[in-house]
Order: C-alpha cells, then sequence, then structure tokens
C-alpha cells in the first residue's frame, strides 16, 4: 500500500482483521512538500514539534509522516484524524489514548531518507524500521559497539562487497525487535541475536537471558526501495502481511 499523491484521503473505513498487518510506505519527496494541508490534521503539541527542525525538509518529512499516520489510524477507528489523542510510554512510544482501548490498533513508524514506512496491527505489539543504505558509514566500528558477537561473525563472513548491506540488514533487524518491545535501548543490544541473510523472513535467531522469548516474535526483512533496508517484528504467529 502506497501513499505517493500529495492529494492522498481515505474515504470509508479500512479493516484491519487480527491476523493481518498492514505495512504503507510513504513516498515523502512527492508529498511533504504540501506542508500547510498537512499541518492541519496535527495537534497543536505536534505542529510544535515539527516547527523545533532546524532543515525545512526535516519538519516537512515529520509533518507529513505524522499527518498520514493520524490519517490512515483514522480510518481504520472510524474517528477524525485530527481528533485522536496518542499517549506515550517513559521510552517515548507512541500509542492511541485509552479512548479507543477497544479498537486495539498497534502501529509503529520509521522513516529515512524520502521512505516513511507505517505498520499497523489489532492487538499485536510491532515494530518497523527502515535505513537509507549509507556508503559512508564507519560500519564495523559500529558493529563492534552494538553487534553481538554471533552477529559480528555473521558480518565479517559476509561477501565484502554486500558487508554493508548486510550490516543495515542486522541494524534495521535490531532496530524493529527493540521498537517491538517497547523498551527501547534499555535492552542491550547485544542480548539477542538476529540473522544477517537476505529477505530473512524468520530472522529472530535467539534471546537472551530468556531464550524462550524468541520464539514470542515474528521478524522479516520487508521489501522497499534500491538503496533502502527494512524490517518488520510482529508478536506472534501465523499472521499475513498486506503492504
Amino acid at each position: 500500500m502506497n501513499i505517493s499523491d500529495p492529494s492522498f484521503r481515505l474515504e470509508k473505513q479500512i479493516k484491519l482483521p487480527e491476523d493481518e498487518v498492514h505495512l504503507w510506505r510513504v513516498d515523502l519527496a512527492r508529498v511533504a512538500h504540501e506542508e500547510e494541508k498537512w499541518k492541519q490534521v496535527l495537534s497543536e503539541d505536534e505542529r510544535k514539534r515539527a516547527a523545533r527542525f532546524h532543515f525545512a525538509r526535516d519538519c516537512q518529512n515529520f509533518t507529513a509522516t505524522r499527518a498520514l499516520l493520524r490519517t490512515v489510524l483514522g480510518s481504520y477507528t472510524a474517528c477524525d484524524p485530527s481528533h485522536l489523542v496518542f499517549c506515550y510510554s517513559d521510552k517515548e512510544k507512541p500509542s492511541l489514548s485509552p479512548d479507543h482501548l477497544g479498537d486495539r490498533i498497534e502501529f509503529n513508524v520509521s522513516h529515512s531518507g524520502t521512505i516513511a514506512l507505517l505498520a499497523f496491527s489489532r492487538g499485536r505489539m510491532l515494530g518497523v524500521d527502515v535505513e537509507q543504505i549509507r556508503e559512508d558509514l564507519e560500519h564495523e566500528a559500529l558493529a563492534r559497539r552494538f553487534f553481538s558477537p554471533h552477529e559480528q561473525q555473521q558480518l565479517a563472513a559476509a561477501p565484502e562487497n554486500d558487508r554493508i548491506h548486510a550490516f543495515f540488514r542486522c541494524w534495521t533487524r535490531k532496530e524493529a525487535y527493540i521498537k517491538a518491545t517497547g523498551i527501547g535501548l534499555s535492552l542491550p543490544l547485544r542480548d539477542f541475536d538476529v540473522s544477517l541473510v537476505p529477505g530473512d523472513e524468520n530472522a529472530m535467531l535467539s534471546t537472551r537471558p530468556d531464550a524462550r522469548e524468541a520464539a514470542r516474535w515474528s521478524l522479516r526483512e520487508v521489501p522497499t526501495d534500491e538503496g533502502y533496508v527494512a524490517a518488520l517484528c510482529v508478536e506472534g504467529h501465523g499472521w499475513r502481511l498486506q503492504s
């Protein structure tokens, strides 16, 4: 499900079954310039947050992403997008206010470069991450700092011409998992292992100290544009991806 038209709107309610996860891709290069339109959907707090960005492009991307998140959530919940209220965990993970507990809608957002991904489920915790691949990144030093020993071994064994891509596959998968848990970086990144295999749909390998935790999650790479890597982590199994 792609959003690339700046006049995008949803006229009717979209159903979100419990056995589906919906993934929306936003082309920020094509929609973010409609800043004034998107601002009308945001709360006053969100408009103030957007205004704090130093660069106009970052402000526009945040504004469009947040407005489109509200637009899609409004369709799932049959509510006016501008009236939705968000709550935040102590790790700043957003969720719908208690007024919408009956909807049981979970969501997560990520954006990088000119792409934003919006992920939605019903009754399943989830996290999504997209990263634009940067060839100039000192990926070996970052891997030594943040990756587990097993992940570092996988990275070292990757073909040299694929190593930077392997790094970002690992990074997005780890990020998607910690976002899904809601714990954030308080969860040590070395306490779990993910696969670096391209296209892997079963990328969660192990968790520590509780080895049973790994079986609780589905972690997979999701397709995205060339020059980007993305991953999705969802609580439980037996769900279908709609994208």
